[in-house]
Order: structure tokens, then C-alpha cells, then sequence
């Protein structure tokens, strides 16, 4: 049952850009994607690079091109956070001059002895500005952080489509920094800022940015703005149940495209990565987009599983456009630096790729398959393949050869042909079918002998198997 329709709904993905596009964040950005797409709304692209230390042009393109490798489009421009910190503190000044912030002079020094004494004291250490409610007229000439004034009473609830309500204390909460001694706007002010003017209605996020909501939340309500519907999603964890990482192999959502997985295979594995619909494993885009909803997301971790990857990656491969999945090799042998196809090649695979995209999990095991097309006479034998053609072998292709010149070439009278001439060596098919793949593929593992045959047509046949014989 498809989602219903609702234009309204805006969605975004803003990655900081120290990195690659890190396999988590890949599954932020797929989960909004969906839920937007499936409902007609919009999806926005956002970089959060305030971090002007941190932050390279090199990590942004990055990101940018795994999400084009994983076809998740954004509606738009790319948005820069840094290039609206003056927006960021236009906010905080309106606030300050709404009496809803203040200009707190308090330096390192004192908060570090606010601290130590409330230690001491055995009372919380959330640091209490004396300059909340200080008089204007006693301000001293010197540096300043603007705070929002956070409530001192109450409760705030988190209202998660994932975690359920979520309720934290107004105590716990501390009259947080809005705009630094410089003048600059802090992380937390310039996302709910951004939020708002792209018009965000979900804020689907990892589980990490819980407690940073109830926070925003002080700004969104100072503002008097609607707070959006927030979806914090549990972390990524590898197989032995920890947060993933590096131990647990590749992070990078790129380094999957030069590992050979297919976009679509991704996809599909990101998608069931800690949402479900019903018991359905394999499915298309249309699908995902269609059933996708926050509250198929389970509240657990999920676990990053290699070998469900590989099968759905398999999966993919074997229903994929031929043409698309052409297209797909050619841009995996692009981003993992491989020789690309010649001319003569892209004709072959496209010939070869029905009877080659079964059973491949990954790309690299598909040209593997496809070998006996990629490959040019005269064909070399890897080390298995050579023990299928003896002394004995040689001798039965040279006979074999004059009965296939004369064949028709259609896959049935080529299985007569050679079932005929097994029962004349008084030997069975798959007698023959080890040195015929070595002849025509030099390999031991090979497609059917039949659909080798068919793909490489009948003088490039007949010249393999003389090549072989002699």
C-alpha cells in the first residue's frame, strides 16, 4: 500500500564534511529520501560546515558523490550552513532583544569555580549565569557569550516517532550558549535556524542527536516556531554488537561502489537496516518508496551483516536492466581505477550479460563470468583450467571440432551434438564440459558451455577449441 500523498512534507540530509559519506550517514540520508519521495514532498541537501578547521571541499564532494553513487537525489540547492551564520545570529539578536537571551560575561575561570564549588556542595554542576537577570546598566566593558534563557521549571517531552515520548526535566537543561565570545553562532542555534527557513517538517536523525532536540526545542519555542516531527533512528553496530567502525571493515558508502556492490543492492540493504516491512527482504525502489514509514523503525541497534548484503546485492544484479547494469560496470571500473572496457568488450558483455548476472553477488564476480567474452584469443589457462586439458582432452577437441563446423547454432543442436558425441567416446557430457571450459573461457568455472558457445558465436568457438587442441 503505497504512502498517502502529502506534498508538505520536507525532509533533509546535512552531513558535516570531515569525511566520506559514512555507511550511518548513508541510512540518514536513504530513510529522509524515502519518506519524502514516497509522499511526494521534498528532499533538501544541506552541508553543516561550521567547522571551518574541520571541514574540507575535498570531504564535501565526497559526500555529494556517494549520494550521487546511491541515486538519492535532493530537490534544490546544496545548502551551505557556514554561509548563513549571519541569518544564525540575526536569531540570537532578536531573542536578546526579546529578553528571551542574554549577554552573559562570565569567563572560563568562572564557570570552572562555579563548578568545582557545586562539586563540593554535592549540588548539580549545570552552570547558573549570574547574568541572567542582571541589570543592564552593570555590564562591564569585556567579552560576552549570548545564552538563552532555558525554563527553570517543568518538563520538556520529546514527542519521537521512534523512541516514543521522551521527557527531560526543565533542570537539566542549562541556559545554553547561542553566540560565542566572537560573535560567531554556535552548532545547535544554526541548525534549528536552517531547519525552519527550509521549511523542515521531519527531522529523521540518529539516536546520538536525542538529547541536543530537547535543547532545540528552547529556540524553536522562544521563536514561537513549529517545533517538526522528530525521528531519532538507532545507530549502526557490527556483528559483535558494538558501534561500528573500522574493526568491522569498510565505513565509507564509496568504498561499497569499488568493492563492485550495486547502487540498487545498497539500497535495499540500507533500507532494511532497521526498518522492516512485514517479512519482505527484496524489494525496488517503487516499493520502498511506497511502503517506507517512521514506524517500521525498530528502537534496537541493527547489525551490519556482509553476507545479506552480498545476497540482496545478488539479487540485484540478477534483475537488473542489462543496459543499466552495463552502465553500472562501466562506472565501477571507473571509481575503482580498473582498465575500461574497450569497444570490442561492451559489445560482448552486452551480449553475455543475460547468461552471466545469475548467481553474482558483486560486480568484480560478474566480469569474472563474463571472462570468456573480456578476454582475446589466444586464450590463456589459469592454473585449474590447465589440468582439464591433458594429453587425452586435447585429442577429443580435435575431434570435436569437425562435428560442430557443421552444426547448427542454436543451443538445442548444440546439445545434441555434443551429448552424440560423448556417447560415441563412451563418456558422459560433463566429461567434456571441464576442457571446453578451459578451451573457450580458460577458466574452470565458467556460464554453460552452451551459452559460452552461443555468446562467442561459431568461428570464435571453433578458433578456441583449435587453439586449445593444438
Amino acid at each position: 500500500m503505497s504512502q498517502p500523498a502529502d506534498p508538505k512534507v520536507v525532509t533533509r540530509f546535512a552531513p558535516s564534511p570531515t569525511g566520506f559519506l559514512h555507511i550511518g550517514g548513508a541510512r540518514t540520508a536513504l530513510f529522509n529520501w524515502l519518506y519524502a519521495r514516497g509522499r511526494g514532498g521534498t528532499f533538501l541537501m544541506r552541508i553543516e560546515d561550521t567547522d571551518r578547521a574541520r571541514s574540507t571541499p575535498e570531504a564535501t564532494q565526497a559526500i555529494l558523490d556517494g549520494m550521487a553513487w546511491l541515486g538519492l537525489d535532493h530537490d534544490g540547492e546544496v545548502i551551505s550552513q557556514f554561509a548563513r551564520a549571519d541569518r544564525h545570529a540575526e536569531v540570537a539578536h532578536q531573542l536578546l532583544a526579546e529578553g528571551k537571551a542574554y549577554k552573559c560575561f562570565a569567563t572560563q575561570d568562572d564557570i570552572a569555580a562555579f563548578r568545582e564549588a557545586a562539586r563540593a556542595e554535592g549540588k548539580s554542576t549545570l552552570f547558573c549565569s549570574p547574568w541572567r537577570d542582571a541589570d543592564p546598566s552593570t555590564y562591564p566593558d569585556a567579552p560576552f557569550v549570548v545564552r538563552i534563557k532555558a525554563p527553570l521549571d517543568g518538563s520538556t517531552v520529546i514527542k519521537d516517532e521512534v523512541q516514543g515520548d521522551v521527557t527531560i526535566r526543565n533542570d537539566q537543561l542549562d541556559d545554553m550558549v547561542l553566540l560565542r565570545a566572537d560573535g560567531t553562532p554556535v552548532y545547535m542555534l544554526a541548525v534549528v535556524v536552517d531547519d525552519h527557513d527550509m521549511g523542515v517538517t521531519h527531522v529523521i536523525r540518529g539516536d546520538d542527536h536525542l538529547n541536543n532536540a530537547a535543547r532545540q526545542m528552547m529556540i524553536y519555542d522562544a521563536m514561537g516556531w513549529d517545533v517538526p516531527v522528530w525521528a531519532h533512528i538507532p545507530l549502526i553496530h557490527g556483528p559483535d554488537g558494538k558501534k561500528l567502525s573500522k574493526r568491522h571493515g569498510a565505513l565509507g558508502a564509496q568504498e561499497y561502489q569499488i568493492m563492485g556492490y550495486p547502487a540498487a543492492g545498497m539500497r535495499n540493504y540500507l533500507a532494511r537496516l532497521g526498518w522492516s516491512h512485514g517479512d519482505n527482504e527484496f524489494f525496488t525502489d517503487a516499493q520502498a518508496q511506497a511502503w517506507f514509514d517512521l514506524n517500521g523503525i525498530g528502537k534496537s541497534p541493527a547489525r551490519f551483516d556482509v553476507k545479506k548484503l552480498e545476497n540482496l546485492s545478488g539479487q540485484h544484479i540478477a534483475q537488473a536492466d542489462d543496459a543499466a547494469l552495463q552502465q553500472e560496470i562501466e562506472d565501477f571500473l571507473a571509481a575503482a581505477g580498473r582498465e575500461p572496457l574497450k569497444h570490442s568488450q561492451k559489445d560482448g558483455l552486452k551480449a553475455a550479460l543475460p547468461f552471466v548476472k545469475e548467481r553474482a553477488k558483486t560486480l568484480p564476480e560478474l566480469l569474472e563470468k563474463a571472462h570468456f567474452i573480456l578476454t582475446n584469443r589466444p586464450v590463456t589457462a589459469d592454473e585449474k583450467a590447465s589440468k582439464a586439458l591433458d594429453t587425452v582432452s586435447r585429442g577429443i577437441l580435435t575431434q570435436l571440432t569437425p562435428q560442430l563446423q557443421t552444426a547448427t547454432w542454436s543451443r538445442d543442436s548444440l546439445e545434441a551434438v555434443l551429448n552424440e558425441f560423448a556417447a560415441a567416446q563412451d563418456t558422459k557430457f560433463g566429461k567434456l564440459a571441464g576442457p571446453l571450459r578451459a578451451a573457450l573461457a580458460g577458466r574452470a568455472v565458467t556460464p554453460s558451455v552452451f551459452d559460452m558457445m552461443l555468446v562467442l558465436g561459431r568461428d570464435e568457438t571453433l578458433a578456441r577449441l583449435e587453439d586449445a587442441a593444438a
